[in-house]
């Protein structure tokens, strides 16, 4: 039996009070689907033509309503503005919640113990504070908050999220999603609990689950940026681009000045009307997986590795992008070592120098152990996950198998640019992150 339609309109614009007790009905009738969400813009555009011309005291009142709506709205910026210009428990309480979107954690610690102080549920507000406590990095009192509310584990969500997003600060990633299923389970629009589990699916490249929670987090407000960006580009790596597309222009219309978004719309629209190949698309891979199979793999003799090693060929690939009088140049490598290598490429279907035709040319590749100090070579020892780069470029990366900032630094900005949704976008974004630690791609 369908449930009926929560009368937003109802408890929003026709009631003069709005209380804590009607925040759930709210959320159960933004979960309703796409049409309470329309009418909940509607309600903010009647509440800001009834607030121009209200006296002060129901001013106050509208603000408080107007501060909700706009914290589901995903407005935060306009949500604070409207909450300060109210008063009581529930404004201090959302305004608390507002600002800790927006990172402003030391007020938002101000709001919610003000909202305690004036009489809202103290345990709902001790847990707000555990995550914003949490989020700053102070982990032990908000562990400690927790551990004095213990006995909200059996029935409480936000208990359950709370002890997940500590047990991920602490690295217990298993624990951490024990914690958010359970807030899940508990309530199942916790948008929270729903972004974490997609977000930490998506690392492990659960493509499928993560897409399904994010999928979630959209039908229940706030939907945060984060939640259309990775849907958008899980879409993408999934060749749903239309989907991808629709995640990218809700960004824009969300925030016109995103630039990014602009661009992510711009690939994934130009996606489109691309044609796929799937035959093509296999015989590409099975090349590429051959190109990259490593001189060690093969035997040779002792001559043929040393010439090839000093010359820094390391894959049949590089074998493909230099010509045979470039290997007769090198000491010591003579007609027998060429044979040899003939042979090796010949049984691969390749050949020496054919890459050539397409223009390619190898390049003797920077190595990391040679003239470095001992502090360059612990940088570019580091993983690439340090560089903390956004979802798109974290799985191109995973995709073109690096995973040092060593080997980050061996790509030139054409080799980036081929992987599969490498735009321009990506390209600058680990250009600036590797500049800010002195390094640079190769070729720039």
């Amino acid at each position: 039996m369908t449930e009926p339609m929560v009368d937003l309109k109802a408890l929003l614009v026709e009631r003069e009070e709005f209380e804590g007790s009607m925040v759930s009905k709210l959320r159960e009738g933004l979960s309703q689907g796409p049409s309470q969400i329309r009418a909940l813009r509607e309600i903010n555009e009647t509440l800001q033509k009834r607030i121009a011309v209200a006296p002060g005291p129901q001013q106050k009142k509208i603000h408080l309503k107007l501060g909700v709506v706009q914290f589901y709205m995903g407005r935060t910026q306009a949500a604070v503005e409207h909450l300060k210009q109210s008063d009581g428990p529930l404004a201090s309480f959302f305004l608390g919640r507002a600002l800790t979107l927006r990172g402003e954690y030391d007020d938002a610690l101000k709001s919610f113990e003000k909202a305690e102080k004036s009489g809202y549920a103290a345990q709902q507000v001790q847990l707000q504070k555990a995550g914003v406590l949490r989020l700053q990095g102070e982990t032990a009192p908000a562990k400690a908050i927790l551990a004095k509310l213990k006995d909200m584990a059996a029935h409480n969500a936000e208990y359950h999220f709370q002890d997940g997003g500590l047990a991920e600060a602490e690295g217990d990633t298993t624990r951490a999603v024990k914690g958010y299923v359970r807030a899940a389970e508990l309530d199942p629009s916790h948008a929270g609990a729903l972004f974490r589990l997609a977000f930490l699916n998506d690392l492990a490249g659960n493509d499928e689950e993560a897409i399904g929670y994010y999928e979630k987090c959209l039908k229940h407000p706030p939907v945060g940026k984060g939640v259309l960006y990775n849907l958008g580009v899980l879409y993408e790596d999934n060749d749903n681009y239309t989907r991808a597309a629709e995640c990218f222009r809700r960004l824009q219309k969300a925030d016109p000045t995103d630039a990014r978004a602009r661009l992510f719309c711009k690939d994934a629209e130009a996606a489109l009307n691309m044609y796929y190949d799937a035959a093509d698309e296999q015989v590409n891979f099975e090349t590429a997986r051959v190109m990259e199979e490593p001189i060690t793999d093969f035997e040779l003799s002792v001559r043929s590795r040393n010439c090839l090693k000093r010359m820094n060929i390391r894959t049949l690939g590089d074998l493909t992008r230099v010509n045979e009088p470039q290997l007769l140049a090198s000491k010591n490598f003579g007609e027998t070592s060429l044979e040899e290598i003939r042979a090796i490429m010949g049984a691969k279907g390749l050949r020496i120098g054919q890459s050539l035709d397409q223009g390619q040319q190898h390049e003797f590749r920077f190595r990391p152990q040679t003239n470095l100090s001992p502090e360059e070579q612990a940088t570019l020892s580091k993983p690439v996950s340090e560089l903390n780069l956004s979802v798109r470029a974290r799985k191109c990366m995973h995709r073109l198998g690096v995973n040092t900032l060593g080997e980050l630094c061996q790509r030139t900005s054409d080799e980036l640019l081929e992987a599969k949704n490498f735009g321009i976008t990506s390209l600058n974004e680990v250009k600036e992150k590797l500049t800010g630690l002195g390094l640079k791609l190769r070729g720039d």
